[in-house]
């Protein structure tokens, strides 16, 4: 009885995941790592380790990202050119944060995690009230989206670059996907729209993740068990966040997610602390 509820409970946290990482662009990984690490005890009676939950997270990302991916696809709001330009770093730069991973300590990592989740929080209110920068970058992009309507914006090759890498290495680092990162900036250093930012980042998400898993498979850190009862939420929540962004602003979603954010954050930097 009791492993049937916590089957259910890694069936829902999957889904919920899922959503609001398709919303938003996140990958989801940001309600999945947290979620392990503090309730695996309360559902398995033992503790799971970081790397564990960081890499069976990015594991079920691959199914999320694929999931939203091929829905935004289908209502053309993904721009692949500039997608593949981000993967260039990012998918390297997972497989490195992947590797790295393996060497933290469960104290620092939760430190560690809570800290930048503390930095997605803040990201996320400059997101709402900054301005995207008016800079003429030296290439430019006109994308035409699927219902029509056609979008200018544009980036530096060696800033998009460094992003890539950036977001990568946090990717396979913290088992997130990179969304969180890649969003806000896009949008407000870029100035790419909304929609197409997380759509085009959940691409980015997808390639990603199949390169940083890999290296946690390598390295045993993906737990068959959870990535079986995570996986078919992901895949259903994936889709059901990618129709819901495209139908809502999402503007009490993305209050109720920064919320969640903080308290996590805070509650792991504490945790954190007291395990070094």
């Amino acid at each position: 009885m009791w492993l049937a509820l916590a089957w259910a409970a890694m069936v829902l946290i999957g889904a919920v995941s899922a959503v609001f990482g398709s919303i938003v662009g996140l990958g989801g990984g940001i309600v999945i790592v947290p979620s392990l690490v503090l309730l695996g005890p309360a559902l398995f009676e033992e503790t799971i380790p970081s790397q564990n939950a960081v890499g069976t997270s990015l594991a079920v990302l691959i199914f999320t990202a694929l999931s939203a991916t091929w829905t935004y696809k289908k209502q053309g709001k993904v721009d692949f050119r500039t997608g593949w330009l981000f993967f260039a770093t990012s998918g390297p730069a997972a497989m490195a944060g992947a590797a790295v991973t393996e060497y933290i300590p469960q104290g620092p990592f939760q430190l560690a995690f809570g800290l930048f989740m503390l930095v997605m929080f803040g990201l996320m209110i400059a997101r709402e009230r900054m301005k995207p920068l008016q800079i003429q970058w030296s290439i430019q992009r006109t994308f035409t989206d699927g219902s029509g309507n056609t979008y200018s914006y544009g980036y530096n090759l060696t800033m998009a670059l460094t992003i890539g890498a950036g977001v990568g290495i946090a990717s396979g680092l913290f088992g997130i996907g990179g969304g969180s990162l890649f969003v806000p900036l896009m949008v407000l250093l870029f100035r790419f729209p909304p929609h197409l930012a997380t759509a085009t980042s959940m691409f980015v998400i997808l390639l990603s993740s199949v390169l940083g898993s890999g290296v946690h498979l390598w390295n045993g850190n993906i737990d068959g068990y959870l990535f079986l009862a995570l996986a078919p939420g992901a895949i259903v929540g994936g889709r059901i966040g990618a129709v819901i962004a495209s139908k809502l602003s999402g503007k009490q979603l993305m209050w109720l997610l920064r919320t969640t954010l903080l308290l996590v954050a805070v509650y792991l930097i504490i945790k954190g602390f007291r395990e070094i």
